[in-house]
């Protein structure tokens, strides 16, 4: 999908069309939400309200404001250095999936606790369960390989009492699992999501980091400090996010019927020759791309399933078929 250039200061129109973050951010409502971000908020060249947003405590109030204030998350926080995720971005990606499984329902994007998610490295913010619950309904289960971020995402899942019974973390014991060692033998999954660890190492991920303080227009100079914050297994990996996707490739296929679309953010267009000769490899039956674009940032996410038209129309009946209610027993 072309993103939309923008054409109105008030509405950031290259975000999807369901997205609560299309508006400029209203920091007055934002600040009714949480106290905290008053503190942070500034007028900038323009005469308008905004934050320092190379300022990781900042972007952390920013996001408390935005969770309680749009999706009822009255409790978010996170280890100091954890990754701190820009929300609008975050939103798209569970939106653009909500229309992948339309795709394979005649259009009709499926919403409740029959929807089963597998957050691939979940992270310490747990935001991608978040917003999927929040604005769908659906049940998640998030793996991660940090026992750090696997204790923050319970943390933050405990407090706050929507995402109880509905969203479920587990942590992966093996440095080369991906699907394996999480997924049990009879587990079907929806739809699998994934935000890789996209640099090869951490001299890469500190060079990305430069790059990044400078696109925000600062002169600060940070050592050892990431920009949004970051551990080592959120934001690097030997290989990087092509290496780290190609194996998520190989074990996707040795549960293919385990799960009805795979998808992962692809944050290097580059990789993508690779990433699509991989995925012929392992026989994908159908491979799609999704643009997407926040400001001046361009990603994208590659989803690919290995059921065919006649298979996908019958994973989704089971998408239609009503709970049956409890039986209540007379006295």
């Amino acid at each position: 999908m072309t993103p939309q250039k923008e054409n109105n200061r008030s509405e950031k129109s290259e975000l999807h069309p369901r997205n609560k973050h299309r508006s400029r951010y209203n920091f007055k409502q934002l600040i009714s939400a949480s106290k905290e971000l008053k503190n942070y908020v500034y007028k900038n060249e323009h005469n308008e309200d905004s934050v320092d947003f190379a300022d990781q405590s900042a972007v952390k109030a920013l996001n408390k404001s935005l969770l309680k204030y749009f999706y009822n998350i009255s409790q978010w926080d996170i280890p100091k250095d954890s990754l701190c995720p820009p929300i609008p971005g975050r939103a798209d990606y569970i939106h653009y999936v909500a229309d992948l499984l339309g795709s394979s329902n005649k259009g009709k994007i499926p919403k409740g606790n029959k929807i089963n998610v597998l957050d691939i490295g979940v992270g310490s913010n747990c935001i991608y369960p978040i917003i999927g619950h929040q604005e769908y309904g659906w049940n998640f289960v998030g793996s991660d390989i940090d026992p750090l971020s696997i204790d923050s995402a319970k943390r933050i899942i405990d407090a706050n009492k929507p995402l109880q019974g509905a969203v479920e973390v587990r942590l992966q014991n093996s440095k080369m699992g991906i699907f394996r060692g999480i997924v049990g033998a009879k587990e079907r999954f929806d739809v699998t999501i994934c935000n890789p660890p996209f640099h090869s190492s951490l001299k890469e991920a500190e060079q990305g980091t430069r790059q990044k303080w400078r696109n925000l227009g600062t002169e600060k100079e940070m050592k050892h400090v990431l920009n949004f914050g970051g551990n080592k297994a959120e934001l690097w990996c030997p290989g990087g996010e092509r290496a780290f996707i190609e194996q998520m490739i190989v074990q996707s296929a040795q549960i293919s019927d385990q799960c009805l679309w795979f998808t992962s953010l692809v944050s290097k267009s580059a990789n993508l020759k690779s990433i699509y000769s991989a995925l012929v490899n392992a026989k994908a039956f159908e491979v799609t791309t999704v643009q997407m674009s926040q400001g001046q940032k361009i990603s994208r996410f590659v989803a690919w399933t290995f059921h065919d038209e006649e298979a996908q129309a019958e994973w989704t009946k089971k998408w239609k078929v009503e709970t049956p209610k409890p039986e209540v027993k007379a006295d």
